[in-house]
C-alpha cells in the first residue's frame, strides 16, 4: 500500500514524538525530587530579591508605577537568584564557571518563576506584599518552573546545583 505525502508526514510525526516520548520520562521519582530541591533553591533566591524590592516601594511609600516596581522586583530576584547560586556553586567549581553555570543553566527557569510570582501578587493583591497573598506567590514560583527544570534535568542531565 502506497502512502500520501501528507499521511508520510504525519507517520513521521508520529515517529519523532515516540521518540521524545521514550527518552523523557515523566515518572522518574528521583529527578522529580532533584529537581524539586533545585527550584525552591532558586525560588528562595528569587524571592530574597523580589520581595525586598516591593517591600522597599512599600515601606518608604516611593510613589513609582506599579509596572516599574514589578519590574525591578523581577530584575532584582534574577540577580539575587543567580548570586545565591554561584554561592552554592562555589563548591564544586571556581568562580567564573559558578557565575556562568548559574546564568546559562536558570535564567529560562527564574524568569518564569518570577513573573509567575509577580502575577500572582498584582491579580490577587494589586502589587502591594500581603502575608496572606505570599504563600500563593511562592506556591505560583515554585510550580511554574518545575517541569521545565526536571526536562532539562532529565534530557541534558544539567542541573544548577
Amino acid at each position: 500500500m502506497k502512502l500520501s505525502p501528507l499521511q508520510k508526514k504525519r507517520t513521521m510525526n508520529e515517529i519523532e514524538l515516540e521518540t521524545v516520548e521514550d527518552r523523557i520520562s515523566w515518572t522518574c521519582k528521583h529527578t522529580w525530587k532533584r529537581s524539586s530541591i533545585n527550584t525552591l533553591w532558586c525560588l528562595l533566591g528569587c524571592s530574597i530579591g523580589d520581595f525586598g524590592t516591593i517591600l522597599f516601594f512599600q515601606i518608604n511609600e516611593i510613589p513609582f508605577p506599579m509596572l516599574g516596581i514589578m519590574v525591578l522586583a523581577i530584575i532584582n530576584g534574577l540577580i539575587t537568584s543567580i548570586a545565591l547560586e554561584t554561592i552554592i556553586l562555589l563548591r564544586q567549581m571556581n568562580l567564573s564557571e559558578a557565575f556562568s553555570t548559574a546564568i546559562g543553566m536558570s535564567l529560562i527557569s527564574m524568569i518564569a518563576m518570577e513573573v509567575a510570582m509577580n502575577t500572582v501578587d498584582v491579580v490577587f493583591a494589586g502589587g502591594v506584599l500581603v502575608w496572606s497573598i505570599i504563600p500563593f506567590m511562592l506556591l505560583a514560583g515554585f510550580i511554574t518552573p518545575l517541569p521545565y527544570n526536571y526536562y532539562r534535568l532529565k534530557k541534558y542531565n544539567v542541573a544548577c546545583h
